[in-house]
């Protein structure tokens, strides 16, 4: 407040209100300050400049985040990140605010629950992401994951799936009901276990069995997978068709062909899953990726430069 109007400024109050933009649909919060000066001591030509200078530039930076496929009110908000108000502020100034604005929608990198279900619609990388994971626990020497292939419609999945176990040495398990889940389970509890699922609706009879078995345990997180290339609207009716299972978090997958993570940024924020994975290729393990806001920033910008940000 001094910096912006003088070294008499004092502070009225201060008070907690609604973040504006994607913030705002996550619950943050953030600290609105009133402060005074006496009139004497500033001018009109003082304030205003200064003010329209920020105006001028954070409509710019924001119509340059909208160029990218950004909603309008995310563009906004990120343009007016603390950090972006700086004259002459680089890319990567750039980058840090869109990755601390998205940070919500990131996972805690916590370690692994002891059943981690994956969820999702035919196609959407499942079994690879599994088969990801695990491999990448057994070359960094955690825990060695079991795998479950909780799925009694796709042959081939389930064989592609036992041929992964076998070349990275996970102990492996075919369950086609919830009893043989729960055999399965029992037999693998002294370690992480990664269960696939058939990519059918939850209100199919035979993965409805399945999950319920998951649903009563209280070790269960489960991973929504959703390919990267899904439309906004799709995605939307992808949340609904799988509410039912429950998600906890999401599974990005196929980023390798897409350009930018912008145009799902908006109803990422809304279906309240936090983003626990990348994946961007087809290889084992190498295309997996931890998902941190740094991370997300970078797919959701792509190669963009955006030089100063002035």
């Amino acid at each position: 407040m001094r910096e912006e109007l003088g070294p008499s400024a004092l502070v009225l109050s201060t008070r907690s209100v609604t973040a504006p933009g994607l913030r705002r649909w996550i619950g943050s919060r953030l600290v609105e300050v009133t402060a005074a000066v006496d009139r004497d001591q500033v001018t009109d030509d003082r304030i205003q400049p200064s003010e329209n200078r920020l105006s001028e530039r954070a409509r710019g930076i924001a119509a340059r985040l909208q160029s990218c496929g950004l909603s309008e009110s995310l563009s906004t908000s990120i343009a007016e990140h603390p950090s972006l108000g700086k004259r002459g502020a680089g890319a990567d100034v750039m980058r840090h605010a869109v990755a601390d604005t998205l940070a919500p929608l990131v996972a805690q990198a916590d370690d692994t629950a002891p059943v981690e279900v994956f969820i999702g619609p035919p196609g959407a990388g499942k079994t690879t992401t599994i088969a990801k994971i695990a491999a990448q626990a057994r070359a960094g020497r955690s825990a060695r994951h079991g795998v479950v292939a909780a799925d009694g419609f796709r042959v081939g999945a389930v064989e592609q799936l036992r041929l992964y176990a076998d070349i990275i040495g996970a102990p492996f398990a075919v369950a086609r009901s919830g009893v043989e889940l729960t055999r399965a389970l029992e037999d693998l509890r002294r370690r992480p276990v990664l269960v696939d699922t058939a990519g059918r609706s939850p209100r199919d009879e035979g993965a409805a069995e399945i999950l319920d078995v998951l649903s009563q345990r209280p070790d269960v997180r489960r991973h929504l997978v959703l390919p990267a290339t899904t439309t906004a609207p799709q995605a939307r009716r992808i949340f609904e068709r799988f509410a039912a299972s429950r998600p906890d978090r999401l599974v990005l997958t196929r980023l390798d062909e897409i350009d930018t993570l912008a145009p799902l940024v908006d109803v990422l924020a809304t279906c309240g899953l936090p983003v626990s994975y990348f994946t961007h290729g087809q290889s084992v393990p190498d295309d997996l990726q931890r998902a941190t806001p740094r991370l997300f920033s970078d797919w959701v910008l792509g190669d963009r430069e955006f030089g100063a940000c002035a």
